[in-house]
């Protein structure tokens, strides 16, 4: 089995363990180990839910397919929203800051100069 699809729910929940899963679906549990996995069905829905939607697949194939191409749409709207977020970013222009120095520089000296002739 690849190391992917035994990745797929990685440190997204801690109560669930990956292989225990693929190998209930597998069929590959013995009656005790298929019953214990079982009882922790009833405890956690979202082990439940994991089952019933990994069981609508036909093939082991097609699980590990649909994994493959999740890591990589995962990966594409990382990169995307990591590409948009450092657009978003002010560049380190020195010109811009030397813009800011300048304008305060100038709105104190006009505040000294006029304090000065209105006193």
């Amino acid at each position: 089995m690849s190391d992917d699809l035994l990745n797929i729910l990685a440190n997204s929940n801690k109560d669930i363990d990956n292989q225990k899963l693929m190998d209930y679906l597998s069929d590959k549990l013995s009656a005790e180990e298929k019953h214990a996995f079982e009882e922790e069905m009833i405890d956690s829905d979202f082990t439940n839910d994991a089952v019933e939607g990994l069981e609508k697949f036909n093939k082991q194939t097609d699980i590990e397919q649909y994994a493959i191409q999740l890591n990589k749409n995962l990966r594409k709207k990382l990169e995307t929203k990591k590409l948009r977020r450092s657009k978003r970013k002010i560049k380190d222009l020195p010109w811009f800051y030397y813009a800011i120095i300048l304008i305060l520089i100038l709105v104190i000296a006009g505040f000294l100069i006029l304090k000065r002739f209105l006193i």
